[in-house]
């Protein structure tokens, strides 16, 4: 990453001191009290919620009260924390949550998601090796490809949109596995009433315990959103530029180096790796616009919160985005006699969508809208690859055309909602279709049940791809069928007996990466040199079950998460633990007379043995392995988290049993998991 990344961060935080103060001299930048395409506000994380988790009534309009000393000073002027709206890209709305609970412990992490179904590898920004599947979310258009280089990367349905009545900063900070920081900042203020701003950068540098697996992340956004003065137009759009780097290692040299648990090794930087000298990296930027027109607009009378409307709307994205893989010297991990050296691959994507739709929208009927889209691509290399066999072409390019339509209704305690989309014009993609029906059995109880059909092609990498390695060139766009799967789900979420998800998926031409290499190239290690895409001609049925469950006595509480998977196939080419289990023991409470909550325990993490899939530098992908299995061993994690005001503070001890354990933990095979490593952090709020 240049030099500039590096600091790119610090200079971000000073940008938000210097920002800060002219900012807070807005006024009168109350929300509006009308929620515009929204669902009704809740909580994300939050499984209990007091009001000591949030900002007092009257912490801020104590600092308006002297500007506001006139005939109005005996209405109300508070703001409170459902006052601070963040709305999602499908115009979900919900608050911010300052709470500290056990769910915001199982987020503090890399991608700030719940990392229960994936298993980290050793240094921070590295892939994540799956261990449970779910065929019911995949994205409609193929993507480039590097699935194991993108679970930080911001996709534009993970980018938010805000409504502050004061300026908001969130900072989070946490410390990385040697050498580096991580942060995650964000800035958000409304202008004026109607129109909300936001920067936000997160980034991190860690060199890792490990030779030769220094990550490090750069990534940009910024947002807007405007509604005009009668409420009539919408607007809003954001700018990422998003840069993921880190260096490759190819994994231990000699397991035994690692398995003996000799002393010489017990520092990992002594370690033999197999090679030296390669990276890869992801660099990404998007343009993104979404607007919205409302033609009629009848209500019965002021305080109608449903009106019956019609608006016409245009979505717009544009993206270019750049795979790169690069090694100075040839190994022979990759394959023998390469084209050219160094080695320096680069794959290219860039991607423009247009959609433009009408709803119209009703009370009684509930909202159901039209819409058709544009899909415009352009897959390519630098140059047509010419051998003996054949010519692989350098690029893959085209458009897709597409109608579709939503529906979305709220009967009583029964809501129904569904899309469907049809390519009419196009090879990428064929249907999509998904439907969801929520029914509350009362206010503790609620059943959901789903449906989910689409067929679309592979990623771009498996359709065509090239490498300064013999090894690694194909074109399939032309054999390749379209992936087709169906899903059905349901759930159960009750707040006595805890929440129940199943899904059951049948999937055909199931696509995979797998290695050729004969039983001597991989004693020779040699077994990533001959990794190439396949279909699966067969049908994969694939159920999971999962169940969540928290009991609580007085202060202390056992949070219970337990998946189970069932595959059933042809040939074994989708490899799943049978079960993955997560079991929280903590204990909360409020400590200084009330000024402190803390929330303290242990974790233990634990799934089946598998043939777990083995990881491929140069094309950024997993593969199948049938050769050996891994897991079987347990995960401790003991922590002491903190909240004070609206700081919430966090101690980890990650992997405390490798202390005293047979060194056997993998997240890949030849790749280690992380040994004990006590890390810290804390995420803060601002308001001004």
């Amino acid at each position: 990453m240049p030099n500039q990344y590096h600091g790119m961060r610090f200079l971000f935080v000073a940008l938000l001191l210097l920002l800060n103060q002219p900012i807070m001299a807005q006024q009168d930048s109350l929300p509006p009290t009308k929620e515009v395409d929204s669902l009704k506000s809740k909580s994300k994380d939050s499984l209990f919620m007091k009001s000591k988790d949030s900002i007092p009534k009257d912490s801020i309009a104590q600092k308006q009260m002297g500007k506001r000393k006139d005939s109005n000073s005996n209405k109300k002027d508070s703001v409170s924390i459902r006052d601070y709206k963040i709305v999602s890209y499908s115009r979900d709305t919900t608050f911010l949550d300052t709470t500290l609970t056990i769910k915001k412990e199982y987020k503090y992490n890399y991608i700030r998601e719940d990392d229960f179904e994936l298993m980290p590898f050793a240094n921070m920004g590295q892939p994540y090796n799956e261990l449970g599947k779910s065929f019911s979310n995949a994205p409609y258009y193929p993507r480039i490809g590097a699935t194991a280089k993108h679970p930080g990367y911001f996709e534009k349905e993970d980018v938010h949109y805000y409504n502050v009545p004061t300026p908001m900063t969130e900072l989070m900070f946490k410390t990385t596995m040697e050498q580096g920081q991580f942060l995650d900042a964000l800035l958000t203020f409304n202008v004026s009433k109607r129109f909300n701003a936001s920067i936000a950068y997160n980034g991190f540098r860690s060199l890792g315990k490990y030779r030769y697996e220094e990550a490090q992340d750069g990534k940009f956004r910024a947002t807007f959103n405007y509604i005009g003065q009668n409420g009539r137009y919408q607007i809003r759009g954001h700018i990422a530029a998003q840069e993921m780097e880190s260096e490759e290692s190819g994994g231990l040299f000699d397991r035994n180096q690692f398995e003996g648990d000799l002393p010489d090794f017990q520092d990992r930087a002594k370690i033999d790796l197999l090679y030296t000298n390669a990276n890869n990296r992801i660099l990404g930027k998007r343009y993104f616009f979404d607007h919205r027109y409302k033609l009629v607009n009848h209500k019965k009378d002021s305080i109608d919160n449903n009106p019956t409307t019609l608006t016409i709307g245009h979505e717009f994205s544009y993206e270019s985005k750049i795979y790169d893989f690069n090694q100075s010297a040839q190994n022979d991990a990759f394959g023998q006699n390469p084209f050219l050296i160094p080695i320096e691959d680069r794959a290219r994507l860039k991607t423009m969508f247009n959609k433009g739709s009408v709803e119209f929208s009703n009370r009684t009927l509930g909202s159901l809208s039209g819409n058709i889209s544009l899909f415009n691509y352009n897959y390519f290399f630098n140059s047509l690859l010419i051998t003996e066999e054949n010519t692989i072409q350098n690029k893959l390019e085209g458009e897709e055309i597409s109608v579709g339509g939503t529906y979305a209704n709220t009967i009583g305690p029964l809501h129904l909602e569904g899309n469907v989309n049809y390519t009419v014009s196009g090879e990428l993609t064929g249907n999509n279709f998904n439907a969801l029906a929520k029914y509350s059995l009362n206010d503790n109880n609620a059943v959901t049940g789903g449906i989910h059909v689409s067929s679309r092609m592979p990623d771009f990498n498996f359709l065509l791809y090239q490498s300064d390695y013999r090894n690694f060139n194909w074109q399939n766009n032309n054999t390749f069928e379209k992936v087709r799967t169906q899903s059905i789900k349901f759930g159960f979420d009750s707040k006595n007996f805890g929440q129940l998800q199943a899904e059951y998926s049948a999937v055909d031409n199931y696509s995979y990466f797998a290695s050729t290499a004969t039983e001597e190239e991989i004693g020779l290690g040699q077994e990533t040199a001959f990794v190439r895409p396949f279909q699966e001609s067969g049908t994969i049925n694939h159920l999971k079950v999962k169940y969540e469950k928290e009991l609580r006595y007085r202060k202390w509480a056992l949070m219970n998460t337990v998946m189970y998977q069932e595959v059933t196939q042809d040939n074994q080419v989708l490899n799943l633990p049978q079960v993955v289990t997560r079991n929280t023991l903590y204990f909360s409470s409020d400590v200084f007379k009330k000024a402190m909550f803390i929330q303290t325990g242990i974790t233990f993490k634990y799934f089946t043995s598998y043939n777990m899939n083995a990881y491929n530098p140069l094309l950024g992908e997993f593969f199948i392995q049938n050769n050996e299995e891994f897991g079987g061993y347990p995960l401790l994690d003991f922590f002491i988290n903190a909240k004070v005001r609206q700081t919430r503070i966090y101690l980890k001890a990650e992997h405390l049993n490798s202390m005293f354990s047979e060194p056997n933990y993998y997240s890949a095979p030849n790749y280690p998991y992380r040994d004990f490593v006590i890390r810290f952090g804390l995420v803060w709020n601002f308001f001004s």
